[in-house]
C-alpha cells in the first residue's frame, strides 16, 4: 500500500515537542559551568577546545603547535569556536554549543519518531527517553565533537525518512492519474529536495568526524530499497530497472557527490589560509604533474594533509599490556558494560556532601533501563524486519549497524564507549517501537490497551528513575564515598 497515513493532531504534536524539548534543553543546559580541572577543560575537552579557541585567533584554523597533529575534520571545532566567540573562554563558551546540538537532538527524534509510528504520544516517549539517557546527557554536556556528529546523523535520518514519505506520496497521484503503466520503469519522479538535504547533513556529519562515512553508505543503500519498494508498490513493471533508470543517478548526485561538496565546505578557513599546515603540499611534498594533475591544487593539498591525520587513525592501535584505563571494545557496547570516568575529585577538594570524604565525579554511563534490555530490542527488530518486512525496524538497525559494526573491522585499534553518542537515537527510536507493539493498536480491546498502556508507562518511568539515581555521577553533584559506591553497579564499571 502506498499511501502515506496522515496525522490530524498536528498541534498537539507540535506542543509537545515543543513542551519536551524544553524539558530536555533545561536539563542539558543546567550547570554547565562545572565541572571543569580547576578553570580548564576535562578529559578530551583539552584537544578540541583549545583548537577551537585557535580557530578563533588564526583565522578559522588551527595553529596547534603539535604538527599536523590534528585528527579530525573542522567543523565540530568550528561549532565549539561559535560558543566561545558568544560567551567566551570558560565552561560556558566551549559547552553551549554541545548542548544547544543535543536539545536539537531531542526535537529531532520527537519529529522522527512522530512521523514513524504515526503517534505524537511515542514521539513525545521518544523525546523523553532520549532526555533520560545518561551518555547523551553527558556528550550534550562536554566539549566533545560526538553530539555534533550525532545530531547531523540524526538529522539526516530525519529528512530521508521524510523523502521516503515524500516518493510515495508522489507514486500515489500518478497512480490516481493512471500514469504508473506509460512506461515499465514506472515515472520519473522529479527533484527530491529531501533527500538533497539528506546528502548535506551527511556531508556536515563527515565534517564532523570521518565516521560519518558509514552512515553515507548505509543511508544511500536504505534510501535505494525504498525506491524500489516504493515503485513495486505502486505496480510498476519493473521495479528494480525502474529505480536503477530513474533513481539511481539523481542519488549518486544527492548522496555520493553532494555529501562531498558539504564536507569540503567546512574546510573554507583551511583553502582560504595562506599558513594552514599543508595548504601549499602540491610542488613541495607532492608532484605538481602526475594523473590527478587536473584536480586543483588545493583539494590535492587537502588529500595530502588528509593522508596523515588517516596515518595517525591507523596506528591509534592499544598498546600491548597498557591500554586506556577506559578503553573498551564494541561488543560491550550494546549494554553499556564499560562506561568511562571523565572527572573526579575526591577529599579535601571538594565539599557538601555532609561528611568530610565526598566525591564528585562526571561518569559517561548509558541508563541502564534503556541500555540493558538493548539486545531484545535489537532482536525483536530484526525478527520484525525479517518475518513481516517491517521497514521501520529495518532502518533502525541500518542506522544502528551503521554505527556499531564498522568497529569490529580492527579491533586492535583504540576505542571508546562514547562513539555509541550517535546510533544512541536508533537504540531509542528502536525502544519506542516495541514500546508501540506492547501499547497495542488504538482499535485493541481497552483492556488489551490497558495493560499495555501500563506497561510502557512503567518501562517509562524505570527509566526516567534509573536516571534520576545516576543524576549525581552525570552531573559531578558532590555525593558521600558510600553513594558513590552505590552508583557503580557492575564490577566493569570501575
Amino acid at each position: 500500500m502506498l499511501g502515506v497515513a496522515g496525522l490530524d493532531d498536528r498541534l498537539r504534536g507540535w506542543v509537545l515537542t515543543i513542551v519536551v524539548g524544553l524539558l530536555g534543553g533545561v536539563l542539558r543546559f543546567a550547570g554547565l559551568r562545572f565541572p571543569t580541572d580547576q578553570g580548564t577543560p576535562v578529559f578530551d575537552e583539552k584537544h578540541y577546545v583549545p583548537q577551537a579557541w585557535q580557530m578563533l585567533r588564526n583565522g578559522g584554523v588551527e595553529d596547534n603547535p603539535g604538527y599536523e597533529l590534528v585528527v579530525h575534520p573542522p567543523l565540530g571545532k568550528q561549532l565549539i569556536a561559535l560558543g566561545e566567540w558568544l560567551f567566551g573562554y570558560d565552561a560556558i563558551g566551549w559547552r553551549v554549543a554541545a548542548a544547544a546540538a543535543g536539545t536539537l537532538c531531542i526535537v529531532l527524534i520527537i519529529r522522527v519518531t512522530r512521523r514513524l509510528t504515526r503517534s505524537s504520544l511515542l514521539g513525545a516517549v521518544a523525546g523523553l527517553v532520549l532526555i533520560c539517557d545518561g551518555l547523551s546527557h553527558v556528550q550534550s554536556r562536554i566539549g566533545m565533537l560526538d553530539v555534533f556528529a550525532a545530531l547531523f546523523v540524526l538529522a539526516a535520518f530525519t529528512t530521508l525518512v521524510r523523502d521516503r514519505d515524500d516518493v510515495r506520496e508522489r507514486m500515489a497521484v500518478v497512480m490516481a492519474e493512471g500514469r504508473v503503466d506509460d512506461t515499465p520503469y514506472g515515472p520519473r519522479l522529479g527533484v527530491r529536495w529531501w533527500r538533497f538535504g539528506t546528502g548535506v547533513l551527511l556531508g556536515l556529519g563527515c565534517a564532523v568526524k570521518w565516521s560519518g562515512i558509514y552512515w553515507v553508505v548505509a543511508f544511500a543503500a536504505l534510501t535505494i530499497l525504498w525506491d524500489v519498494m516504493a515503485r513495486r508498490a505502486a505496480g510498476v513493471r519493473r521495479p528494480w530497472a525502474g529505480t536503477v533508470r530513474r533513481d539511481l543517478l539523481p542519488g549518486v548526485w544527492a548522496l555520493a557527490v553532494v555529501p562531498v561538496l558539504a564536507y569540503l565546505s567546512a574546510w573554507w578557513a583551511w583553502f582560504g589560509s595562506e599558513t594552514s599546515v599543508d595548504r601549499h603540499a602540491v610542488g613541495i611534498m607532492v608532484g605538481s604533474g602526475g594523473p590527478f594533475s587536473f584536480v586543483p591544487d588545493a583539494v590535492r593539498s587537502l588529500w595530502y594533509y588528509s593522508g596523515h591525520v588517516l596515518a595517525f587513525h591507523e596506528g591509534l592501535d592499544t598498546p600491548p599490556g597498557n591500554p586506556h584505563p577506559w578503553e573498551s571494545k564494541p561488543w560491550t557496547w550494546p549494554m553499556g558494560l564499560r562506561p568511562m570516568l571523565y572527572y573526579y575529585a575526591g577529599g579535601s577538594d571538594v565539599s557538601g556532601c555532609g561528611t568530610g570524604d565526598c566525591v564528585s565525579a562526571v561518569m559517561l554511563v548509558g541508563t541502564p533501563a534503556l541500555w540493558w534490555p538493548a539486545p531484545l530490542v535489537l532482536g525483536w527488530a530484526l525478527w520484525r524486519t525479517c518475518t513481516r518486512f517491517d521497514w521501520r525496524y529495518a532502518a533502525v538497525l541500518v542506522g544502528y549497524g551503521a554505527g556499531f559494526l564498522p568497529w569490529f573491522l580492527n579491533l586492535n585499534r583504540q576505542m571508546y564507549f562514547f562513539y555509541m553518542a550517535p546510533v544512541v537515537p536508533f537504540l531509542v527510536i528502536g525502544t519506542v517501537l516495541v514500546m508501540g507493539e506492547i501499547l497495542g493498536r488504538a482499535r485493541a480491546h481497552p483492556e488489551r490497551r490497558q495493560t499495555g498502556l501500563l506497561v510502557v508507562a512503567l518501562w517509562v518511568g524505570l527509566i526516567v528513575a534509573n536516571f534520576a539515581w545516576l543524576w549525581p555521577v552525570l552531573n559531578g553533584v558532590s555525593i558521600t564515598q558510600q553513594h558513590w559506591q552505590a552508583e557503580l553497579w557492575l564490577p566493569s564499571w570501575r
